[in-house]
C-alpha cells in the first residue's frame, strides 16, 4: 500500500514498463471502472483499451462474481488479497479462462482511490497438468482392459460361428446380408480385442483421411440416433491423410459418438468437428501438426464429481452404463501418441481427440 498519492509522470513512466510485462495489470474504482489496463489487459479480454477503459469489471468478464466481491473487500479492509484458478469467461470470447489473481489497493493521483488487479492467464497450466493427469491414467486402465478384451475374445468366436451356421440355412440373400454384417463386424472386433491384448501392441497404421473414418462412424451413429437426435460434421477439408490404424480409431471415435448420444435428449445435437491445429503439446512433447477431432454435444454435461476420473474403468455417469467406453477409446489413441481431453458445462461439452501427424507422413503440408 502506497501512503500518498502517486505523482503522474511516474504514472506514466510506469505505465510503459507494464505494457512490457506478460501479466495482465488493471486499475479500477470503487465502482470497479476500468481506468488503466496494459497491453497484456488487452489481449486477456480481447478487446482494444478504447473499448474496455471506462466499462466495469462485470461488463467485461461473465462469471465474475467472486472477483467483483474480493475487490470489494480489498476496498472496504484496505489489504491486498489473492486468489487461484477462478473460472471467468472474457465477454468478447465463448471460452472460459482459467486466471490467478491478485487485488492491491492503490492510490493514483490522476484517478483517486483505486485497486491494482494483477491478473495471469493459467489456463494454459492447468490444461497441461489435466493432460499429465490423464496420460497417467491410461497406464493404470490399460491392464483392466486387456483382462476385459480376453473375457470378450471366447464368445465373440462363438458369435461369429452361429452367424456363419445361420448364413448357411438362409435362403433368401437379402437376409443373408444380416449374418454378413454380423460376420464382419465380428471380425473387426476380434482384430480389435487382439490389438488390446497385445501389451504396447503397434498399431496397423496406413495412410487414410481421418474423415473417411469419421463418415463411417457418422453412418452408424445416425443408425442408432433416437428420434430428435441430429448428427451434424464440421469439417476442415484441408486436413490432409495420416497414418492411422483404422479398426481402433473407429472404435475411439464411435464410443465417443455413443457416449455423447446417450447423454442428450430430444431435441438433441452432436456435431462431429475437425481442424487442424499447429504448435500443440500433448503431455510433454509438442507436435508440429496435429488433427483435431471433436464430437460437441447439447447435453446436461459431465457431473463434476466424475471429471477427475472420466477415462477410469468402470466410472459412468448411467445407471445402465459399463464405464469401459472412454477408457477404451483413451487407450486406443494414446497407441497413436495421441490423447482425449474433454470440457463440459450444462448445454455444451466437447470431447476432442488429438492425433499428432507422425514425422514419415510426407503428404503433410501446413500453411
Amino acid at each position: 500500500m502506497l501512503a500518498t498519492p502517486v505523482p503522474r509522470q511516474f504514472m506514466t513512466d510506469l505505465a510503459r514498463i507494464l505494457d512490457h510485462l506478460n501479466t495482465s495489470i488493471l486499475l479500477v474504482d470503487r465502482n470497479q471502472t476500468v481506468h488503466y489496463l496494459n497491453v497484456a489487459a488487452e489481449t486477456l479480454l480481447g478487446l482494444s483499451r478504447n473499448q474496455i477503459m471506462g466499462r466495469s469489471m462485470g461488463e467485461l468478464l461473465r462469471n465474475s462474481a467472486e472477483l467483483s466481491d474480493i475487490v470489494n473487500r480489498a476496498f472496504d479492509t484496505w489489504q491486498p488479497y489473492a486468489r487461484r484458478e477462478l473460472s471467468v469467461r472474457p465477454v468478447n470470447g465463448s471460452e472460459e479462462l482459467i486466471i490467478d489473481f491478485s487485488v492491491s489497493p492503490f492510490d493514483d493521483a490522476e484517478s483517486g482511490t483505486t485497486v491494482l488487479l494483477e491478473i495471469s492467464d493459467a489456463t494454459q497450466h492447468q490444461r497441461i497438468s489435466r493432460e499429465t493427469a490423464l496420460l497417467n491414467q491410461v497406464g493404470g486402465s490399460r491392464l483392466m482392459i486387456r483382462q476385459l478384451a480376453h473375457e470378450i475374445k471366447n464368445p465373440l468366436g462363438g458369435l461369429r460361428g452361429a452367424a456363419q451356421l445361420l448364413e448357411r440355412q438362409l435362403s433368401d440373400a437379402s437376409m443373408r446380408e444380416y449374418t454378413s454384417i454380423i460376420i464382419s463386424e465380428a471380425d473387426r472386433l476380434k482384430v480389435l480385442v487382439d490389438s488390446l491384448l497385445g501389451p504396447g501392441h503397434t498399431p496397423h497404421k496406413e495412410m487414410i483421411n481421418v474423415h473417411e473414418l469419421l463418415q463411417h462412424v457418422r453412418q452408424l451413429l445416425v443408425a442408432d440416433a433416437p428420434e430428435g437426435i441430429s448428427v451434424d460434421r464440421d469439417y476442415d477439408p484441408s486436413l490432409p491423410s495420416m497414418r492411422l490404424d483404422k479398426n481402433q480409431l473407429i472404435q475411439a471415435m464411435l464410443n465417443l459418438g455413443r457416449n455423447a448420444m446417450q447423454a442428450m435428449q430430444a431435441p438433441g445435437k452432436l456435431i462431429l468437428r475437425t481442424r487442424a491445429l499447429t504448435g500443440v503439446s500433448i503431455g510433454t512433447r509438442r507436435h508440429r501438426l496435429v488433427a483435431s477431432v471433436q464430437f460437441e454435444d447439447n447435453g446436461p454435461g459431465v457431473p463434476e464429481h466424475l471429471q477427475d476420473t472420466l477415462f477410469y474403468p468402470f466410472v459412468t455417469g448411467r445407471a445402465e452404463g459399463t464405464g469401459l467406453g472412454l477408457a477404451i477409446a483413451q487407450d486406443l489413441v494414446s497407441r497413436h501418441g495421441g490423447l482425449i481431453e474433454f470440457e463440459s458445462r450444462p448445454g455444451r461439452t466437447v470431447f476432442t481427440l488429438l492425433l499428432p501427424f507422425n514425422t514419415d507422413d510426407t503428404n503433410v503440408k501446413t500453411a
